[in-house]
């Protein structure tokens, strides 16, 4: 006779045959038992959650807990059912993950002192305090309390930025790339312009100039080759066409070597000579020589104004050390041209932006950018002083059982800026017990405060001088905490 499973039985229809009849599985059983929305809804935990939150979303997260249940038992992945509490529970879980921000604070001990992934530049205590002041009531965005009637909001931070620039006018947009995009459609829609192919740079993001140049309407003339072009090369360009010249700064690369390009001075006096626009897209926002810190000199702001240029794009949130933001300088009647375009309401910068960038600005206007604005702060550090910090912690890592050692290494500059050019600095090693960096720069990752650092040669590497004063005590107390629960 055939076996039959302990969950089957055998019975005789009316023809006298057999027939196999099936009894519920345990999982099926549980599922049967699951509880209703409206069950647990009542219970007392549930009435809490609601008050802490809401109906409509406790509703939807009990209903996916009830989901994620019948999925785990189906599956055999579980084998027993929670209690009503326990469905709460589970709904709590959820709503904690649905609220959770993605934007959050992290530590930042990579060395990188303007990381893209990172936010870019952290503002200066004064910043913030002028982003809350107009963020937590009204403000004279757009109005003239002298007039008493509506103003214009493109007046904010432009006295400050002619100040220091020494251009006639400015303008701030949300970023370069929007400052770049309204240059070239405002001044050279349907026109050409001119640039050399060794400037035809991507960054980050996948933002191609010769993209911007055909969104914004202007035609693309590429002069000169990779490594080498003439001012010749762009005097033979210039047709009846033509509208400006665009030089685009290097950002995230560097052409070594033998290489060439004409000095700005003479491309700004070609340009007049054949009565077009000489624009510079200067990338970095560097108003600050960096000479004295070892670094590789670049093109300021004021250099490329002086040197004969009509309008300069620039970021905030870069070398300037501000808030994101897309500045442009120059001459008043263009800059005028760029006030009024249509495209420059769809990309102007909001009041938070516009507070802060303001506040940084006024810490180059009264010579304390070096002691006020973080990047200058760290960029200024010297190696020495370093050293001593990385000693301290040392020693707070080897009092907690945790193997460090000391390295020299170098930090970046980061953010497409100062391409090719680094600081000394002084690296600390952590080497626990039984784990790769690979797991440590994981669990690090997942801390309560993420602490972002970088691995090299297998090594989990923290460099001080990206991390900011009073975030010290938290990331040695983070990384203890971390390595002693993976120890």
């Amino acid at each position: 006779m055939r076996r039959l499973s302990s969950n089957n039985t055998q019975q005789l229809d009316r023809t006298g045959m057999q027939k196999i009849q099936s009894y519920p599985s345990p999982a099926t059983s549980l599922l049967r038992r699951l509880p209703s929305v409206d069950r647990l809804l009542r219970s007392a935990s549930a009435v809490e959650l609601i008050e802490r939150y809401s109906q409509p979303l406790v509703t939807d997260a009990l209903r996916g807990a009830l989901a994620e249940t019948r999925q785990s038992l189906a599956t055999g992945e579980i084998e027993s059912m929670p209690d009503d509490e326990g469905f709460v529970r589970m709904a709590e879980w959820i709503i904690a993950d649905q609220l959770a921000p993605t934007l959050r604070p992290v530590i930042n001990a990579t060395g990188v002192i303007i990381h893209t992934n990172l936010g870019r530049a952290p503002l200066s205590a004064e910043a913030l305090a002028a982003v809350q002041a107009v963020a937590t009531g009204y403000s004279t965005l757009e109005y003239d309390l002298a007039e008493g009637r509506r103003g214009s909001r493109t007046i904010h931070a432009e006295k400050l930025l002619t100040r220091l620039t020494g251009a006639e006018a400015a303008l701030v947009v949300n970023n370069n790339a929007a400052a770049m995009l309204l240059m070239l459609t405002a001044l050279c829609q349907g026109r050409e312009v001119i640039t050399s192919r060794g400037q035809l740079v991507e960054i980050g993001g996948g933002f191609r100039i010769p993209d911007v140049l055909a969104q914004s309407g202007a035609h693309l003339v590429e002069v000169g080759t990779t490594n080498r072009t003439h001012l010749q090369d762009y005097a033979q360009a210039i047709t009846e066409n033509t509208a400006a010249i665009l030089v685009t700064h290097y950002s995230n690369y560097k052409i070594i070597g033998f290489t060439s390009q004409p000095d700005m001075v003479d491309l700004a006096a070609l340009a007049r000579e054949h009565n077009i626009t000489l624009l510079f897209d200067q990338g970095s926002g560097i108003l600050l020589d960096v000479a004295p810190y070892g670094l590789e000199p670049e093109t300021t702001v004021s250099d490329g104004l002086r040197a004969g240029c009509d309008v300069v794009a620039f970021s905030g949130d870069k070398m300037l050390g501000g808030p994101q933001a897309g500045i442009l300088c120059g001459r008043r009647d263009l800059i005028d041209r760029l006030k009024r375009h249509p495209l420059a309401r769809a990309i102007r910068a909001d009041k938070l932006c516009l507070a802060a960038l303001s506040a940084t600005l006024g810490h180059y206007a009264r010579g304390e950018a070096l002691k006020k604005i973080p990047v200058w702060e760290m960029i200024a550090r010297p190696v020495a002083e370093i050293d001593v910090a990385a000693r301290a912690w040392s020693a707070q890592f080897q009092e907690a059982a945790i193997r460090v050692v000391i390295i020299p290494g170098e930090s970046r500059i980061g953010g497409g800026s100062l391409p090719g050019t680094s600081l000394p600095t002084r690296l600390i090693a952590i080497q626990p017990t039984g784990i790769n960096a690979d797991e440590l720069a994981g669990a690090l990752r997942a801390a309560s405060v993420p602490v972002i650092g970088r691995i090299q040669d297998d090594l989990f590497l923290l460099d001080p001088r990206t991390v900011l004063p009073d975030q010290v005590d938290a990331l040695i107390e983070i990384v203890i905490h971390t390595c002693h629960k993976l120890g």
